[in-house]
């Protein structure tokens, strides 16, 4: 393998000369050693090349190992910085880059790649600030057979974004070139063809600086299109966008600015209202993004006398460019999880009978709220209002427009012969005129909280509506709503999963069976489990999807199951596990939370419950402290008789102490409840 240049499908002269980058702490070319980088012990190694200048793992010799994981030293860096590593897989594999924070039980993933490639890539990956030291983990992992290997050349970790740029280092910050055959970006300057001869660089002010240029000589077609595509962040971006510029078009040909996100979707941010500059201009354009984005340069030309256009110093400020630009909107304010009252929502007064704040205690035979158990959500229900049918809208804040919202909602249905109307959102402005009908239920549901997602935008102030109408009251029976959250973006690109947090969605998130010391295992399934009378009819975390539990038809009484967690590191600071629990059944067993340290012989019980709890998943929520490595497991022990199913669902960890553990009995065993609803 050769690391002569890089792949990045620009023509890009190589061995120029270039300013030297300010290089932080972590940095490492291998060139005369590994700059303080060591290979985690617990497994393979990572070995310097002979001749220097690359560290790889292949798997001939990892053996037995899955992979290898490089650490770097502790850094202290609190302020934005970028790393930017020159990297190739050969064969199967893949790469990964974690961040450790120091005193934290886990490693936070941020960047991963998986395609081979026959030359060194370029990878940019941004470093929030932080006031917490940390360290950078490269997780190699080739796959077994011959060939397969992940190599790194070199790792520089620069201030400020990795979109910043001033094209002065040969990999170009990772800035990539859509390849067209008549019209791309080059690199303009001493050494590059440059037809712009009198154009000079804007850094340096003299012909040994660099920049981007594009020109329209070999264009040959009608909107022949050249892009200049940044390094995608890995963190939604705020803020002042800036560049200098340099255009000679002619008219009818077109320079502009894009954003892009994860789904490909594209936002014009800017276009110059001139076609002609008499040399550099400086621009600033605000960014809004939620998500995280990258910056697109593009270019159209009409013929080969289009002209051309060049870029340089691309930097990027979080405060904004312009004083009368709006920070950034928190729709939080529409978020409402009933627990505390109707938070900003209200009812039209001549309709303020239908919606309730009801809550529901613990009992095997109505379902409780979806935020705890135990807690507050709204109900529409004729037995609330004087009328034999109803009509109820329930109406949120005003929000402002030209945002894109992503909002969630859970509802409940029980009871309806007729589904139509039965709950509808509609989005109405601020005339308090709908807009527009965004969602209705459309069949009956399994008397489970089903999730739903919205993802809408309008260009004036808007508001979410709940509707409810009954016509009949034979044919209407409970509608509930619960946990409303609303955030900017598409609800399509999500933030991922953090590290200890398992829905089990789409598998066991590295959450191990004990095959030593229990008698059976926890399942992974969908929908309800096959005993009447015990087990959940959905999972919490969307209604639909999947969560895992013990099946007591496959175990005798008193046989144990137990799920374990990857080793943690353990953290000098407490620690709060979220989870989701549902131990519904006559003869429901004992569901425990324990810890094993290694340095101890018995594990600590954390918490536990016995007998049936409720027909609802309820929230536990768990401190506990552990400065050592550990592992929490879920233990399930089945009781007396068939009707003994546990499950549990939506496991998380937070830095603690737990803010409102709500649950906080450690132990506990079965009291009975009758049917009963609280207003």
């Amino acid at each position: 393998m050769s690391a002569a240049c890089l792949s990045l499908h620009v023509l890009v002269l190589c061995g120029f000369v270039s300013a030297q980058e300010q290089l932080l702490p972590g940095s490492c070319n291998f060139e005369l050693g590994t700059c303080g980088y060591t290979s985690d012990l617990d497994y393979g190694s990572w070995s310097v090349n002979e001749e220097g200048h690359l560290i790889t793992v292949d798997s001939a010799s990892l053996q037995d190992q899955e992979q290898a994981v490089l650490v770097s030293p502790v850094l202290d860096q609190q302020e934005w910085s970028c790393v930017r590593l020159v990297y190739q897989i050969s064969g199967q594999g893949s790469l990964q880059l974690h961040l450790r924070p120091d005193g934290d039980n886990f490693d936070y993933w941020i960047w991963t790649a998986n395609k081979a490639s026959d030359s060194w890539l370029i990878a940019s990956v941004d470093l929030p600030n932080t006031t917490v030291p940390y360290q950078i983990l490269l997780d190699g992992r080739p796959e077994h057979g011959s060939g397969n290997s992940v190599a790194i050349f070199e790792i520089h970790i620069v201030p400020g974004y990795c979109i910043e740029c001033n094209f002065e280092e040969h990999h170009l910050c990772g800035y990539s070139n859509s390849w067209n055959p008549n019209v791309n970006w080059y690199v303009g300057g001493s050494v590059a063809r440059e037809p712009e001869s009198n154009l000079v660089n804007y850094t340096h002010n003299n012909q040994r600086g660099h920049h981007m240029y594009v020109d329209s000589v070999y264009a040959k077609h009608f909107q022949e299109v050249a892009k200049l595509t940044s390094p995608m962040t890995t963190v939604p971006m705020a803020g002042c966008l800036s560049f200098y510029y340099h255009r000679d078009q002619e008219r009818g040909n077109v320079f502009s600015v894009f954003t892009r996100d994860q789904l490909g979707h594209y936002e014009e941010i800017w276009r110059p209202e001139v076609y002609a500059t008499a040399g550099w201009t400086l621009v600033g354009v605000d960014i809004k993004a939620p998500h995280p984005l990258e910056v697109v340069f593009e270019v159209a030309f009409n013929s080969a006398r289009g002209g051309y256009v060049a870029i340089d110093d691309i930097s990027f400020s979080p405060k904004f460019c312009h004083t009368d630009t709006e920070p950034t909107f928190d729709p939080s304010i529409a978020n409402c999880d009933f627990e505390n009252g109707l938070c900003l929502y209200y009812q039209e007064r001549a309709e303020s009978t239908v919606w309730n704040r009801v809550s529901v205690k613990p009992n095997a035979y109505r379902t409780g709220d979806h935020t705890t158990g135990t807690g507050g959500f709204l109900l529409a229900n004729t037995p609330f209002t004087s009328k034999p049918g109803y009509m109820g809208r329930l109406h949120g804040p005003f929000l402002p427009g030209n945002y894109k919202y992503c909002v969630r909602f859970y509802y409940l249905l029980h009871g309806f012969r007729k589904v139509d109307n039965a709950l509808v959102l509609y989005i109405y402005d601020e005339n308090n005129v709908a807009q527009e009908k965004v969602w209705s239920l459309a069949d009956t549901s399994r008397a489970v909280w089903t999730e739903v997602e919205i993802t809408y935008m309008k260009p004036m102030l808007s508001k979410l509506v709940f509707a409810s109408i009954c016509r009949n009251f034979w044919d209407c029976g409970l509608v509930a709503i619960d946990d409303i959250t609303v955030r900017l973006g598409d609800c399509q690109i999500t933030a991922g999963s953090l590290p200890g947090q398992c829905n089990f969605e789409s598998g066991m998130c590295g959450y191990i069976q004990d095959k030593k010391e229990d008698k059976a295992d926890w399942l992974r399934v969908q929908g309800h489990t096959p005993t009447s009378y015990t087990g959940p009819r959905g999972d919490h975390t969307t209604g639909m999807g999947y969560f895992v539990y013990i099946e007591a038809s496959l175990m005798r009484p008193g046989h144990k199951a137990r799920l374990l967690t990857s080793d943690l590191r353990g953290s000098s600071s407490p620690q709060c596990l979220i989870f989701y629990y549902h131990m519904y059944g006559s003869g429901t067993g004992i569901l425990s939370v324990l810890l094993r340290n290694g340095s101890r012989e018995r594990n600590t019980m954390l918490w536990r419950r016995r007998g049936e709890q409720s027909i609802s998943w309820m929230r536990a929520m768990v401190d506990y402290k552990c400065d050592v490595r550990h592992q929490i497991i879920f233990e399930a022990i089945r009781g007396p008789s068939l009707r003994s199913d546990i499950a549990i669902d939506d496991i998380s960890f937070k830095r603690g102490p737990c803010e409102d553990p709500g649950d906080i009995t450690p132990y506990s065993g079965f009291s009975e409840y009758f049917n009963e609803i609280e207003n």
